[in-house]
């Protein structure tokens, strides 16, 4: 009888083995597309007294959306997150119904055909992501090419004229986009890849000063090189909600590669100073704090009442289950209801419920997002999937924030609701990425591991004996097969990015 082998001590226990759940997703995306077509609906019938001539065509198209995102999943993202998918065309989903109720109150700028357009072109991307990119670790060799377009997206808005204050938008053509949006994505890869690298040196180097270990400068420099990109953002750009955005991120991520919350406090001083300077000596961003801490004022010098006064006033209006679809007037909001303040809208026809519901779907979300990468073990892709889960909750509570009067307006559009091409495309690039690392954090371990024999392979599959791995995929070593014994990962610390 021959003996089993011994697993090394330090090489974690196989995992269970967890279902796929592709029809749980299907499931799911059904509900949701069946919950949009009702509110789509539901707002005609308000409105109108009679079922939307477009029903029809915003339910299909919906539904052959989300169909092919699940194909694209089922087939090369098989033991991905079953919740993520699902939540991403709800969101989508009540979105273009809000667009599509306010665009009643401006018949003559319809909006929601043009949103259902950039819905489109986000699927596609999203299936192009999780076709293309099997391993999610490939994206660590093109940190410093990530970081330097993420520079050039952010720079190039500045030569372009101001819209509503801020320099964030290119107009060609007739279109319009906001490279801010893309920049995002680019630059937590850059974090996450130097965060891997340097988690170590960040943590237990340099001096200790205060109370707290300061790294050396070269290690400290591109920390603070990022505040004053965030700063000069700002200044530059006149884009509150970018720069407390980015620099949030990074803060966050800072904290989970180091674990010290020291880091916490830095990064909030550091916010502090630069949003009291910048506020202080920028004209637009010193309205924006004028108009947070009075917002009452215009009413009471006979101006009317300003943006964020006729929110509050929707919010109250909504009470606790809301005037129902189609009911509300926070189309009084102005030309910023669909964008910054459709939230409001929600608020005020769904009410304190209907809020709660939509918090609950954006923390799922996240947590979904989080636990992914919990669930790895290469450094690169627990902080890759933390800094793309941290966008979307640092992003709903600015706004949901600046729109209910707890901090200032920022100008930034609500994840998958608001009206916006750029951001809808670039949330579904987003939940694409966090479906493909939930893939490989949930996909099952080789059977070698089960039993404790660990082969470690070569980029072309290949142990080092020369025979095959088992699974004789490279894409193998994407964080399916555990590493080596007594090695962390063969992809996280000590690599330069």
């Amino acid at each position: 009888m021959t003996a089993r082998p011994a697993r090394p001590v330090d090489t974690p226990p196989p995992g269970p083995r967890l279902p796929a759940r592709r029809g749980v997703e299907l499931a799911l995306l059904f509900g949701a597309v069946l919950i949009s077509v009702l509110g789509y609906i539901d707002v005609g019938l308000a409105r109108q007294n009679a079922v939307p001539g477009g029903a029809a065509r915003y339910g299909t198209g919906l539904g052959v959306l989300a169909l092919l995102a699940h194909l694209a999943v089922r087939f090369r993202a098989p033991y991905a997150d079953p919740l993520l998918l699902p939540i991403a065309v709800l969101l989508n989903g009540l979105g273009l119904v809000l667009i599509f109720r306010l665009d009643l109150e401006t018949p003559g700028d319809p909006a929601a055909p043009t949103q259902l357009m950039w819905s489109a072109i986000g699927v596609a991307l999203f299936t192009a992501v999780i076709l293309l990119l099997r391993d999610h670790r490939t994206l660590q060799r093109y940190a410093y090419v990530s970081v330097a377009a993420a520079l050039a997206l952010l720079i190039v808005p500045i030569f372009f004229p101001a819209i509503n204050g801020a320099k964030i938008w290119i107009r060609v053509a007739g279109f319009s986009f906001q490279p801010g949006e893309f920049a995002k994505v680019l630059l937590i890869v850059f974090f996450a890849a130097y965060l891997a690298a340097n988690r170590h040196a960040l943590a237990y180097t340099g001096r200790e000063v205060w109370h707290m270990q300061w790294p050396t400068g070269r290690v400290l420099g591109p920390i603070v090189a990022i505040w004053l990109l965030s700063v000069g953002v700002l200044v530059l750009e006149r884009d509150l909600g970018t720069s407390l955005l980015f620099f949030g991120v990074f803060v966050v991520l800072l904290y989970v590669a180091t674990g010290r919350t020291g880091w916490i406090a830095v990064g909030l001083l550091l916010a502090a100073v630069g949003a009291a300077a910048v506020g202080h000596l920028e004209p637009h961003v010193h309205g924006r704090v004028h108009d947070w801490l009075h917002p009452f004022d215009g009413i009471a010098s006979g101006r009317g009442p300003s943006q964020l006064a006729q929110s509050l006033f929707a919010f109250a209006a909504g009470g606790m289950l809301g005037t129902g679809l189609g009911e509300g007037h926070s189309y009084l909001i102005g030309f910023a209801m669909k964008s910054d303040f459709i939230l409001a809208t929600f608020g005020e026809e769904l009410g304190l419920a209907g809020l709660t519901a939509l918090f609950l779907l954006y923390a799922l979300l996240v947590a979904r997002g989080l636990r992914a990468g919990v669930a790895l073990r290469d450094p690169f892709g627990r902080l890759l999937a933390v800094g793309l889960a941290s966008l979307p909750a640092i992003q709903v509570f600015v706004i949901a924030g600046g729109v209910m009067g707890l901090i200032p307006l920022t100008g930034m559009a609500m994840p998958f609701l608001a009206q916006g091409g750029s951001s809808v495309v670039t949330n579904w690039v987003i939940v694409a990425l966090l479906l493909r690392i939930s893939d490989s954090a949930r996909a099952p371990r080789p059977a070698a591991a089960e039993t404790g024999v660990i082969a470690r392979t070569t980029p072309g599959g290949r142990t080092p004996s020369g025979s095959r791995s088992r699974s004789g995929d490279p894409s193998s070593s994407n964080g399916r097969t555990p590493p080596a014994a007594g090695r962390e990962d063969s992809g996280g610390a000590g690599a330069a990015p």
